[in-house]
This record gives C-alpha cells, sequence and structure tokens, in this order.
C-alpha cells in the first residue's frame, strides 16, 4: 500500500475514531489565501490544533497544488474532474477559470509533512503508527499535541500507547509551568529511552557566556539525573548486544569447529581444506533456493529446510572422497597432512570460481528470519541470528547422540582410544575413519548454511573460520565437545568485546596471544581428556 493510501485510510478512521475537538468554519481557512507566508503558516498551525479529522484532507491537498479558494471565497479541492468542498466534501460545480490557487513555500510544506505523519497516528495499521511515533518522537511539536493526546487515548496496543506516553512528555518539556515541566523531565529518565536524551540536553547546556540555558537549577539537577539514567541503560544495553553478537559469532566459529573437533580432535588429522567444506555447504544452499525460486517460487520461504540435507550430503560425500585418496595416506604424519589437504583447499576454490565465478553470490534469507526481536531501546535481537545460535546448540546436541549413542559413535570411540584394540575385536577401522570425516565435514556443510544466512557466500568464504576453528578447538580441549562448545562461543565474545576497542585485526591477534599464553600453562586446553583415551 502506498504512502497516500495509507494516509488516506488514516484519514477514514479518524472521521469515526476521533470527534473534531473545535467545529471548523470557513473562517479558518481564509488566512490559506493570504499572500503573507506567515499567516499561512499561522493557519495552518491552527487547523492542526484544532483536532478536526478533516483537517488532514484538506492540508494534503494544500500540499499537493490541489486546493483553490473561488472569488466568493469557498476553498474547494480537486477531485478528478471535478471538486469538492474542502469544508464538507460535497461536490460543487464552479468554473476552473474562476479558481485562484493557493501557493505555498518549503517551511509551509515541511510543517504540513509532520502535521500529515502525525495523522498517520490515526492508522489502522500497527506499523504505519509505530513509523509515526518514531519519528514524532525525533522533534516533537508542540502544534501536534491535540492529535497525540488524542491518539494516545485510543491507542490500543500496550507498547505504542507507553511510547505515546513519553511522546507527550516530551512535549510538555515546554509548558509555562514549572511542576509540569519536572514531572515531565522525571518521566523521559525512567524511560531509559536513547532518543528521549537529546530532548533533555538543552537543559544543561551553557551558553556562549558560561551560563546555563535552563536557569532553574532544580530543573537542571533532574535532567541530569535523567541523563544518567538513560546512559546507564545504554551502556546496558550495549553490553547485552556485545554478549549476543559475541554469541552470535561464537555459533558460527561453533559450527565450523564441530566438524573439526572430530576429524582432528579425534583422528588427529590437521585438514586445512575444512573451510572448503563451509563453502560447499553454503554454495549447496545456494543452489536449492535457486531451484527454488524457478520451480517452488510458492514455497521459496521454506528452501533452508531442503538446503539442510543437501548441503550436508554435498560435504559428508566431498569429505568420504578426501579421505580415501588423500588423507587416508598420510595418517600419523601432520606435516605431510596439512600440506596436502591446503593444496587440496586451493582446488576446490578455483573449481567453486569456474562453476559459479569468483564474485559472490547472494543468499536470502525467508521471510520468517527477517526482522528481530527489539529488547531494549538499543539492542534488537535479528531473527537469523536467533535461528543460527538455536540451530548450533541443536547441531551439538545431534553430534553428541551421534557420539555416544549410536553404534557409529561406538566405533569411533573405539578406534580414537585404542585403534589396534580394536580392529582385534573386529572394527573395521579404515571404514570407521571414512564415516568419521565424512560426517565432520557433513557438520561443516551444516555451518555453510549458516554463513549463508548472514555473511557473503563467495569461494573464500571457509578461509576466514579456519584458523579459529583451530584455536575454539584446541582452546576447549583436542576430542572434547563440551571444550569446542565454550571455546566457541568464549573466542566470540571475547573478540566482540575487544574490536570496540582495538578494532577487528588487533582483536584477533590479542585472542592469538591470549590462546598461547594459555595454551603454555594449561597444553590440554580447558577440557582434559581422561582415561584411556588421554593414555594414547
Amino acid at each position: 500500500m502506498s504512502r497516500l493510501a495509507r494516509r488516506i485510510v488514516a484519514i477514514a478512521f479518524a472521521i469515526v475514531a476521533i470527534p473534531a475537538f473545535a467545529a471548523l468554519v470557513a473562517d479558518d481557512l481564509k488566512p490559506l489565501a493570504d499572500d503573507e507566508a506567515g499567516s499561512k503558516l499561522a493557519a495552518v498551525e491552527r487547523l492542526v490544533e484544532s483536532g478536526d479529522a478533516r483537517v488532514a484532507a484538506i492540508l494534503q491537498a494544500l500540499r499537493d497544488d490541489a486546493l483553490a479558494v473561488t472569488r466568493q471565497g469557498v476553498f474547494v479541492i480537486a477531485e478528478g474532474e471535478g471538486h469538492v468542498d474542502a469544508l464538507t466534501g460535497a461536490a460543487v460545480s464552479v468554473d476552473a477559470a474562476a479558481l485562484e490557487s493557493i501557493s505555498i513555500n518549503n517551511r509551509i510544506r515541511g510543517r504540513i509533512d509532520a502535521a500529515l505523519a502525525a495523522f498517520d497516528l490515526l492508522s489502522p495499521d500497527r506499523a504505519t503508527r509505530a513509523g509515526a511515533i518514531a519519528a514524532l518522537e525525533k522533534s516533537p511539536d508542540p502544534v501536534l499535541a491535540k492529535l497525540i493526546d488524542a491518539a494516545a487515548s485510543r491507542e490500543p496496543d500496550a507498547e505504542l500507547k507507553a511510547r505515546l506516553a513519553l511522546l507527550q512528555a516530551a512535549l510538555r518539556l515546554a509548558s509555562g509551568d514549572r511542576a509540569t515541566r519536572l514531572e515531565a523531565i522525571t518521566q523521559l529518565g525512567a524511560s531509559e529511552n536513547p532518543a528521549t536524551r537529546l530532548l533533555l540536553l538543552p537543559f544543561v547546556e551553557r551558553t556562549a557566556d558560561g551560563s546555563f540555558r535552563e536557569p532553574d537549577a532544580e530543573l537542571r539537577a533532574a535532567a541530569e539525573r535523567a541523563i544518567r539514567s538513560i546512559d546507564a541503560a545504554q551502556r546496558k544495553g550495549e553490553l547485552a548486544g556485545a554478549v549476543f553478537t559475541g554469541l552470535s559469532l561464537g555459533s558460527v566459529l561453533l559450527l565450523a569447529a564441530l566438524g573439526l573437533a572430530i576429524t582432528y580432535g579425534l583422528m588427529g588429522v590437521i585438514n586445512m581444506a575444512h573451510g572448503e567444506f563451509l563453502m560447499v555447504g553454503a554454495y549447496a544452499t545456494y543452489v536449492v533456493q535457486n531451484a527454488f525460486r524457478e520451480h517452488l517460487p510458492g514455497a521459496v520461504d521454506w528452501y533452508l529446510a531442503a538446503a539442510l540435507p543437501v548441503a550436508f550430503a554435498s560435504a559428508f560425500a566431498l569429505g568420504v572422497v578426501l579421505e580415501r585418496t588423500v588423507v587416508r595416506y598420510l595418517y600419523g604424519r601432520p606435516l605431510e597432512t596439512l600440506l596436502a589437504t591446503y593444496g587440496v583447499s586451493l582446488l576446490i576454490i578455483q573449481a567453486t570460481r569456474t562453476l559459479f565465478g569468483a564474485q559472490n553470490v547472494e543468499v536470502a534469507n525467508p521471510s520468517w528470519m527477517s526482522g528481530g526481536i527489539q529488547l531494549l531501546p538499543n539492542l534488537m535481537l535479528p531473527w537469523n541470528r536467533v535461528a543460527i545460535i538455536a540451530f548450533a546448540l541443536f547441531v551439538v546436541a545431534a553430534v553428541w547422540a551421534v557420539l555416544n549413542l549410536t553404534r557409529l559413535g561406538l566405533f569411533v570411540r573405539a578406534v580414537t582410544q585404542n585403534r589396534a584394540m580394536a580392529g582385534c575385536v573386529g572394527v573395521h577401522t579404515s571404514r570407521v575413519d571414512t564415516m568419521a570425516f565424512g560426517l565432520g565435514a557433513g557438520v561443516a556443510g551444516l555451518g555453510g548454511v549458516a554463513l549463508s544466512q548472514v555473511g557473503n557466500v563467495g569461494p573464500d568464504l571457509g578461509q576466514a573460520y579456519i584458523v579459529d576453528s583451530f584455536m575454539a578447538v584446541v582452546l576447549g580441549g583436542v576430542g572434547q565437545l563440551a571444550g569446542t562448545v565454550v571455546g566457541s562461543f568464549g573466542l566470540g565474545i571475547v573478540n566482540k568485546f575487544l574490536e570496540p576497542f582495538t578494532g577487528a585485526v588487533l582483536a584477533k591477534i590479542a585472542v592469538l596471544v591470549l590462546i598461547v599464553l594459555f595454551i603454555q600453562r594449561r597444553p590440554q586446553g580447558l577440557f582434559a581428556l581422561k582415561g584411556r583415551a588421554a593414555e594414547a
């Protein structure tokens, strides 16, 4: 729905929902035809203050150069091929040649725009009302007080009603009554809303000669307390935001590190191509999305459900091929494994560039992952980030279940603890190696699905996470899933707390130095292996 159409709906709603504060008569419109811009501006302000539901239509016509006046002083609005009386809305027959158009300057046009935005407070659509409140919070206009009061008295939504109450308090700051202003300052300070801070600053500012703009010491003190309260709330929101952002980064890192926890932690393979399994999962998501757009456009919001198994299977298959053709012949030779898998990573990147091009590709969030949860005025939790954190925890639970509750997991743990003994009791160790390596690659593919929802998808996607993934595994404790979880979230949170002070690059360097120092003191990591696994 266009903005003009929404405003027309708001006007219609106003007619039935809000009674006129004062009867609008022809004399109220006469100053609009005055040659003086000041008279026109004053007339516009008086019309808005009247609160009459017809004002919105009149101001919209004036804004669109559709308002004119006849020689008899009747104001009419052009509508289609005819005209209607501005006061009654009844169709009138007038000679177009006898009409005098009404011109306005930019100052009047700006005041009309603000007034028309205020009429959006009367819209039946909640999003429109919320947008109008947000606009008015930035520059509350006392001229609009009656409209705001009327909207506040009839607002059904509790959250919007509370915001309108703050808006009313902001308007009362200009009151001539000292007690009213003091009450308004206290109310705005209790709101902890950053938008109200700018309204309170004039109370504590000084003029060029060093004196305070606000002479009343009690009002200044109240404003200072209110500003401190708002600043404290902002710091609380920033702290919570840093923690959430760190958890979000940690969840992405966790999905990347989980596969390494299997291939490196349990199998001892240093796989430098692990980041490319993330990239394969992200591109699989891109392919599935395009398939849905072409063949199932009505169900495109659910392409992620199909992308998850496709990404897992693609990365799993690539992992099996890599283990069977390269890694199998290099067990127990870490340096050769590192060099060989690094070469494989370059081959996979170049193959991706050949298939999809060197530029990033677009993977869009489903509509149900758009928007977020507004917890504080300066803290919104995006749905896509919330979904990724929940998905990462689900994948951790699934991997734990596979390793601890399935036959494959039993064999993996047996081979990890004592390969020779496992082979002696009938475990096909080479097949277990292949399945475990494929499982680690498949989990990384699932991480690629999550990454596609928060960042760019390109051939170099995995390179940004491979080093951090190894750090998370080593910090948490080699072979420990719980350690991988703690290490990933810990690295994510520490990074986000350091970035505002040091920048992204220096934050990574600082984290690396801290990990090196920690490993020097505790080589086994946060969670050490126990029993035979530690002795192997």
